[in-house]
């Protein structure tokens, strides 16, 4: 039985493991400033295994574009002897400014993620009808700063059709199967002030 499925019979399930919204950051998914199709960031090649989620918001990255083979490279800069991250958030990839692919309109708003495995973990909770908090702190866990729109039960139906269209364009990569709702709306996050420093 699908746990997604709004019209599976029987409840579903979902247990909050405390993620922050960094553990989806690894790779996003980007509209490509060159042809308007489907790029995607990721950490530069031949970095060692991040220990901690957050770390990515740190983490040299490359936009690449398969299409038209773009790319572009974003190192963070250095501020008294440590790395100076992004914030993440919004609907533009915080690294290299870029609407990002996955985006639809939902419920008078707009409906984002940066790749197929967040809008997984999206649909997981919003399909849920029993939801369940983990032990973990919720001061940067992702779930429980979702904003409220998109915890309503009246708009589940709304919001998994959203996230299903958000499945279909990650499967999608052409400049004209990008959504209506990927463009550049200037709701970039604050500059983060964290500074990540590394031993040496």
């Amino acid at each position: 039985m699908d746990a997604l499925d709004p019209d599976a019979p029987g409840p579903s399930r979902h247990f909050d493991q405390g993620y922050p919204l960094a553990r989806f950051a690894a790779r996003m998914l980007v509209v490509c400033p060159r042809c308007g199709g489907r790029a995607e960031t990721v950490p530069l090649p031949g970095l060692p295994a991040v220990k901690y989620h957050m770390e990515h918001v740190f983490r040299p990255r490359r936009l690449a574009c398969g299409a038209c083979g773009h790319t572009a490279d974003w190192t963070p800069r250095v501020r008294d002897g440590g790395l100076v991250g992004v914030a993440l958030g919004g609907t533009e990839d915080p690294f290299f400014r870029r609407p990002l692919w996955l985006q639809t309109r939902c419920a008078g708003r707009i409906l984002w993620a940066f790749d197929a495995e967040h809008v997984d973990e999206l649909s997981a909770y919003v399909g849920a009808r029993l939801r369940e908090s983990g032990p973990l702190s919720p001061t940067r866990a992702m779930i429980p700063r979702l904003p409220a729109w998109l915890k309503r039960a009246d708009n589940r139906q709304e919001v998994l059709a959203g996230l299903r269209r958000l499945r279909e364009l990650a499967r999608r990569s052409a400049p004209a199967d990008r959504s209506d709702a990927a463009y550049e709306r200037g709701d970039r996050p604050r500059p983060r002030r964290t500074t990540y420093f590394t031993s040496r």
